[in-house]
C-alpha cells in the first residue's frame, strides 16, 4: 500500500520511521518532509497547510493512507476533503479538531460535561479581560484561543503580568487572529504529564505516558515552546490515575462529542496537570504530540500501519499493541535564540556518530538539505531520542549522543527526566 505522512517536524519523521517498518507498505511518501524523512521515505514539496494540493496529490498517486501530523491542516479540514476523494485518513474531521483550534470550546465542553480543569473564563473583549484581570490576586494563565503553534499560553505569576499578557495577545496581535479570544485560567501546580489515547468512536485505547518539558531553560524555567524534551512512561501516571483519567475525562469528552454528532477518529492528547485534588485538563491536543511521540513510538512494538488502518476502518478493538517496557527519553536540541529569533542554515555535523550507539535514534524536526549538506530550518532541531534499562540509562544515552552532534548555536535542556529519575529512586 502507499502512505503519505503530512508534516515536516520531529513528530512526522518518528512517524514515519515507524511507518517504514511496517510491511504492508510499499510506497511512503511524506509532505514537505525534512532531511531526516528523506532517509526513509520519498519527500514531497507540498506544504502542510496546502489542502488542495495535497489532496490533489492524494488522488493522483492513489495514496491507500494519509497519517496527518499537524493540528493546522487538521482544523482546516484536510481529514475532510480527503474522506469526501474516497482517502483513508488518520485524524480527526474539523468538527473535533475545534477541541484543539479553539480553546474557548474545549474550555465551554469541559465546564458543561464535568471534565476537571482549571476555573476559567473565556473573553472577547480586551477592556471585559482587563477589568476581570484586575480583580484577581492569584497566578493567573492566559491562553490564546486559537492555534499559536504550542505557544499560545502565557503563565504569570503576578496579575500585572497577566495584563501585560492579554494586552499582548488581543491588542499587540502576537498570535494574530487566534488571539481574538482568550482564555483566562488559574494557573494549576503539581506535576504535567501527556496521555495520548488512539481514538475510533467509542473506542479507546490509552497509550504509554510521557511528559513533555515545555519551558525553554533548566528546571522549568523561561519561555514556553514546542517542548524541549519528554520522557516515557511518566512514573506518577499510576493505574489509578490513569483510570481516573480515562473515567473522568478520556469517556466524556468522547461521548460529548458522539451525542453532537460528531465522530473522533484520531489520537485525542489531554495535557494534564496532577494536582492536590487529582488530574486537572490543561489543553487538549487533536494529533501525535511533538516531541512525546519520538519516545512513545520508540517503545512501540507493534506494526503501526494495522493500528492507524484499523482505526480508519472502525474496528481499534481487533488490534493488539505492544510495548518494550524500557523506557525512553527525548531531548531536543534548538536552534540558538528559540523560541525568540533564531538563525537557520547551519551545518549540523556528528549525526551518524550519534546514531552509532545502540538504541539511540536521532529524528529530525527543523532541518533541510542544502548544498549536500544537513542544515538547520527551524527552532526545534532534532529530537535525539535512546532507550534504556532504567530511565537514568536512557537519559545518558541520549545525553551522550546529543554530545555527538554540533551545530552553530545549538542549545538543550540538560535536565529531562530528571523528575521521574528523583521519583523512580525515591521509590527504589
Amino acid at each position: 500500500m502507499k502512505v503519505l505522512v503530512v508534516g515536516s517536524g520531529g513528530r512526522e519523521h518518528a512517524l514515519v520511521w515507524k511507518i517504514a517498518d511496517s510491511p504492508l507498505v510499499d510506497r511512503l511518501y511524506c509532505a514537505p518532509g525534512n532531511a531526516g524523512t528523506i532517509t526513509e521515505a520519498e519527500n514531497v514539496d507540498i506544504k502542510a497547510d496546502d489542502i488542495d494540493n495535497l489532496v490533489k496529490f492524494s488522488k493522483e498517486t492513489k495514496i491507500d493512507l494519509v497519517v496527518i501530523g499537524p493540528e493546522t491542516p487538521l482544523v482546516n479540514g484536510l481529514t475532510d476533503q480527503l474522506e469526501r476523494a474516497g482517502i483513508k485518513v488518520f485524524g480527526p474531521t474539523a468538527k473535533a479538531a475545534r477541541l484543539e483550534g479553539d480553546k474557548a470550546f474545549a474550555k465551554e465542553l469541559m465546564r458543561h460535561h464535568a471534565v476537571p480543569t482549571a476555573e476559567g473564563r473565556i473573553f472577547t473583549s480586551f477592556e471585559d479581560a482587563k477589568a476581570y484581570i484586575a480583580s484577581r490576586d492569584e497566578p493567573l494563565v492566559i491562553k490564546a484561543s486559537g492555534l499559536a503553534a504550542g505557544k499560545g499560553a502565557i503563565v504569570c505569576d503576578d496579575p500585572s503580568d497577566a495584563l501585560l499578557a492579554a494586552e499582548k495577545i488581543m491588542v499587540g496581535r502576537v498570535f494574530g487572529a487566534a488571539g481574538d479570544r482568550i482564555v483566562v485560567e488559574e494557573k494549576l501546580t503539581g506535576q504535567e504529564v501527556s496521555i495520548l489515547a488512539i481514538v475510533e468512536d467509542r473506542d479507546i485505547y490509552v497509550l504509554e505516558s510521557a511528559q513533555d518539558h515545555k519551558a525553554i531553560g533548566d528546571g522549568d524555567t523561561g519561555l514556553n515552546t514546542g517542548g524541549m524534551g519528554a520522557y516515557s512512561p511518566a512514573p506518577m501516571m499510576t493505574d489509578a490515575i490513569m483510570q481516573q483519567v480515562e473515567k473522568q475525562v478520556l469517556v466524556p469528552v468522547i461521548d460529548a462529542l458522539n451525542r453532537s454528532g460528531i465522530k473522533f477518529r484520531g489520537v485525542l492528547y489531554a495535557g494534564l496537570m496532577l494536582t492536590t485534588t487529582g488530574p486537572k485538563v490543561l489543553e487538549f491536543n487533536v494529533r501525535f504530540g511533538d516531541p512525546e511521540t519520538q519516545p512513545i513510538l520508540m517503545r512501540f512494538k507493534s506494526d503501526l500501519v494495522e493500528v492507524l488502518l484499523a482505526t480508519c476502518e472502525g474496528r481499534l478493538d481487533s488490534v493488539a499493541m505492544r510495548w518494550d517496557p524500557r523506557p525512553a527519553v527525548c531531548v531536543v536540541m534548538a536552534s540558538g535564540g528559540y523560541p525568540d529569533h533564531y538563525e537557520t542554515g547551519k551545518e549540523i555535523r556528528g549525526l551518524d556518530d550519534a546514531m552509532s550507539i545502540p538504541d539511540v535514534k536521532v529524528f529530525h524536526g527543523g532541518t533541510a538539505i542544502a548544498n549536500g549538506k544537513t542544515v538547520t530550518a527551524g527552532g526545534r532541531v532534532l529530537g535525539v531520542t535512546a532507550l534504556g534499562n532504567t530511565i537514568g540509562e536512557a537519559k545518558r544515552r541520549a545525553y551522550q549522543a546529543v554530545g555527538k552532534i554540533s551545530f552553530e548555536g545549538a542549545y538543550c535542556r540538560t535536565d529531562i527526566a530528571d523528575k521521574a529519575i528523583k521519583m523512580t529512586t525515591t521509590a527504589d
